[in-house]
């Protein structure tokens, strides 16, 4: 019987990969984290520090550096990163050379409440505590509560995801009946927006009337522009 030895070659050679795999593998988990590192998503504004992820990792008895890879419980690490009151998400691995990195998705204000109690509300819609680190320059709002909050998110979301808005609108007001009046940066009139519906219309009048009276320089006319009917804008003078 003629022997195919490119078989027992192959075979050999197979062998000797899943030892090498297995030995790298081994001596990879047996290695110590040496350095944590903390990086938060680009372009955002500080809400929570470095200082302060670290602060939390050991009040959770988490200890990262000087323990070995393998008996680190990442997904223990995520989840006590995610409960923090200034974090959306969190994502932590191991690099080869021992490094234990963690990105952080810090969650975004896009409303201030002032009150019986001062918060954010987030870009998710949930009651958000203010920062120790930075204070948001977003829309002062007034006249609602936790209860409210559901109501003025579809405004408040509206407002943050367009850029115009973003620029102009600097306060929102709840009155009576659920009716929202809105400040606008640098002018003396106000906007009646009525109940939170019908947002498109409302905004795309809104801002096809502030085109118009810029132009025309009328816009330190009037003090008070009414968007509650949706197909018109009504505007009184000073």
């Amino acid at each position: 019987m003629k022997i195919n030895y490119n078989y027992i070659k192959a075979f050999l050679l197979l062998a000797a990969l899943i030892f090498l795999f297995g030995f790298a593998e081994k001596r990879n988990n047996s290695r110590e984290i040496n350095k944590v590192e903390v990086q938060f998503m680009e372009f955002e504004n500080l809400y929570v520090t470095e200082e302060a992820v670290n602060k939390l990792l050991i009040q959770n008895n988490v200890t990262a550096t000087g323990v070995v890879k393998e008996t680190l419980d990442l997904n223990r690490v995520e989840k006590v990163l995610r409960a923090h009151d200034m974090v959306e998400n969190a994502e932590v691995f191991v690099t080869l050379d021992g490094v234990l990195k963690t990105t952080i998705n810090q969650r975004r204000p896009i409303g201030r409440v002032f009150g019986a109690e001062i918060f954010y509300v987030d870009r998710l819609g949930d009651k958000m505590p203010l920062s120790p680190y930075y204070s948001a320059r977003v829309p002062v709002i007034t006249g609602i509560g936790e209860n409210e909050i559901k109501e003025v998110y579809p405004l408040l979301d509206f407002i943050y995801n367009d850029e115009f808005l973003q620029q102009h609108i600097t306060g929102v007001h709840r009155k009576t009946g659920g009716h929202y009046e809105l400040d606008v940066r640098k002018m003396d009139f106000d906007i009646f927006f009525g109940k939170v519906e019908n947002l498109d219309t409302k905004f795309n009048n809104f801002k096809a009337f502030y085109k118009k009276a810029h132009k025309d320089e009328l816009l330190n006319t009037y003090k008070m522009v009414d968007l509650q009917f949706g197909n018109q804008v009504v505007c009184t003078k000073k």
